[in-house]
C-alpha cells in the first residue's frame, strides 16, 4: 500500500511503525473471509482491509478520529485472525492498537460510552473491587433481561455463584515435587482469580507435579491487556511495568526458567511487552527479557512432557481454541496433543478459527453481535456431540458456558485431573468422571 506520510509525521515513532505496517498490505482481501465481524456483517469498513483504510486516512490527514471510524474500531475484536490469514505478513494487532490510542486522544465519546469504558477499567484489572462489583451485579441478576444494551449484558455475564479468594494468588513459592526441572513464575491476573480460582490452583498443581517451581512474584498483577484494548496507554502501561518490575526481580534472583500464562489473551498481551515499551530506554530491555521467556502454559508443558495418566479419563471433549491463543500466539497443536496424551477424545469443530465473541470487554461492549458470534461458536461445538468443552483462556469459558449446558473448563483443569488432581467441579456437576478411553483414543495420544 502507497503511504504519504511527511517526515515530520515519521518523527513520531508510532506513526512511523503504523506507516511500516501500512506498506506491507497489499490489498488482497484474504482477510475478509476469515474476519468475524464481516462474516455476520458483510460491510468491508468491518473487515481488517476496510479498517486499514480508515486508519491510515486518520493518520495520514493527521486528523482527529471520526465518530465513522470509531464505530468500526470498537467492532473489531482484536481477535487476530487476519493475521493467521494474511499472505503478506501485515501486523494488524499493532496497527489497531495504535487506532485506539488515537481514538482515546482525540475524540470525545458520548457521556454514558465515555463513563462505562472508565468504569471498566477501573473495576476489572482490580480483583478487589471486581468481586465487589460481582457481588452488586450477582444481587441484580435477575434484572438482566429487563436492562438493555451493555448493562443487560454485563449482568448476563455475572456467575451465578462467587468464589471465595484462592490462597495460591498470594505471593508465595510453591516448590517441585521431586527433582525441580525448572522455575516459573505465574501470572496470577485480575480477573480469572476472581471467575474461577481454580484455575490458577490446577495449573500450580500441574506444573509443581511435572517437576516445576512455581513464583507468585510480588508486586505483579493485571496485565495490562483489559486498558490496553480499551486504548487507555497510560494505564495500561503502569500494569506492565508493574510486571517486568516484579518478574526482573525473580529472573535477577534466584532466576526463572519461564513466565507461565494460563490466560491465553493475558499471555499474547505480556509476549508483547517488549515492543510495548521499546521507546523507554529504562524498561526497554527488560520488558524484552521478560518477552522472551513467557510461555502459555500449554507450552511449558508440552516441553516438559505430560507423564502418564494417573487415571482413566476418556471423555468426548470439543477443544476451542481462544484467538489469543491461536492468531495471537500461533500456538495451536499443543492442547490438544496434551489433552489426546491425556486420555481424552479431543474434536474438532467447524469454523474453528473463528471467535466465539469474547474478546476481552468486547461482549460487554458490543452486546449484539459477541451474542451472535457466540451463538454460532456453540452451535459448532455441540454439533460434534461432546461430553465436555476444553479452552485455555478464562474469557472464552465464561462467554462460552453462558451459551450451552455442557461443562466448559480449562485445559490445565483435565490435565491436572489426569495426571492426579480432583475432579474440575463443573465436570462434577454434570455428573462426568472419566472412563476407560477407546483404543482409538489411546493410539492418537501414543
Amino acid at each position: 500500500m502507497q503511504t504519504n506520510f511527511s517526515l515530520a509525521q515519521l518523527a513520531d515513532p508510532a506513526v512511523a511503525e503504523s506507516e511500516k505496517i501500512l506498506r506491507t498490505c497489499v490489498h488482497c482481501g484474504f482477510c475478509t473471509a476469515t474476519c468475524p465481524t464481516y462474516v455476520l456483517l458483510g460491510d468491508e469498513l468491518d473487515s481488517p482491509r476496510g479498517r486499514i483504510y480508515l486508519i491510515k486516512d486518520m493518520l495520514e490527514n493527521d486528523r482527529p478520529a471520526s465518530a465513522r471510524l470509531v464505530t468500526h474500531i470498537d467492532r473489531c475484536l482484536s481477535c487476530l485472525s487476519c493475521m493467521t490469514t494474511c499472505p503478506s505478513g501485515v501486523h494488524y494487532m499493532h496497527l489497531v492498537d495504535h487506532a485506539r490510542v488515537r481514538i482515546e486522544e482525540t475524540y470525545r465519546r458520548p457521556a454514558l460510552d465515555r463513563w462505562f469504558r472508565q468504569m471498566l477499567a477501573l473495576v476489572l484489572p482490580y480483583p478487589g473491587r471486581f468481586r465487589l462489583a460481582l457481588l452488586g451485579a450477582w444481587l441484580a441478576r435477575p434484572l438482566a433481561g429487563l436492562l438493555p444494551g451493555r448493562l443487560g449484558a454485563m449482568l448476563g455475564l455475572a456467575p451465578a455463584r462467587i468464589a471465595m479468594p484462592s490462597k495460591v494468588d498470594r505471593p508465595q513459592v510453591f516448590p517441585a515435587e521431586g527433582e525441580r526441572r525448572a522455575r516459573a513464575a505465574l501470572l496470577s491476573g485480575c480477573a480469572q482469580p476472581v471467575l474461577a480460582p481454580q484455575i490458577n490452583e490446577a495449573t500450580i498443581r500441574l506444573l509443581t507435579r511435572h517437576g516445576v517451581e512455581v513464583v507468585v512474584a510480588r508486586g505483579s498483577g493485571c496485565c495490562g491487556a483489559l486498558t490496553h484494548h480499551l486504548g487507555k496507554e497510560a494505564a495500561s502501561l503502569d500494569s506492565v511495568k508493574a510486571n517486568v518490575a516484579a518478574w526482573c526481580r525473580e529472573i535477577d534472583g534466584e532466576g526463572l526458567d519461564a513466565i507461565v500464562i494460563n490466560a491465553s489473551g493475558c499471555g499474547t498481551v505480556v509476549k508483547d511487552y517488549g515492543f510495548m515499551l521499546r521507546g523507554e530506554p529504562e524498561w526497554a530491555e527488560r520488558a524484552a527479557r521478560v518477552s522472551e521467556k513467557t510461555k502459555d502454559v500449554s507450552e511449558l508443558m508440552s516441553e516438559l512432557g505430560l507423564m502418564a495418566p494417573a487415571r482413566p479419563t476418556g471423555l468426548a471433549v470439543a477443544y476451542h481454541a481462544a484467538c489469543s491463543l491461536q492468531h495471537g500466539q500461533q500456538v495451536r497443536a499443543q492442547p490438544k496433543s496434551l489433552l489426546a496424551a491425556a486420555g481424552f477424545q479431543v474434536r474438532d469443530i467447524a469454523e474453528a478459527h473463528l471467535c466465539c465473541g469474547s474478546a476481552g470487554t468486547y461482549n460487554i461492549l458490543q452486546p449484539a453481535i459477541a451474542g451472535q458470534l457466540r451463538n454460532r461458536k456453540v452451535a459448532a461445538i455441540e454439533a460434534v456431540a461432546p461430553e465436555a468443552v476444553a479452552t485455555g483462556n478464562i474469557g472464552c469459558l465464561m462467554q462460552i458456558s453462558g451459551g450451552t449446558d455442557l461443562p466448559v473448563v480449562h485445559t490445565v483443569e483435565l490435565l491436572d485431573w489426569a495426571t492426579g488432581g480432583p475432579l474440575p467441579k463443573a465436570l462434577e456437576q454434570a455428573g462426568l468422571s472419566g472412563r476407560e478411553a477407546p483404543a482409538d483414543a489411546a493410539e492418537a495420544a501414543e
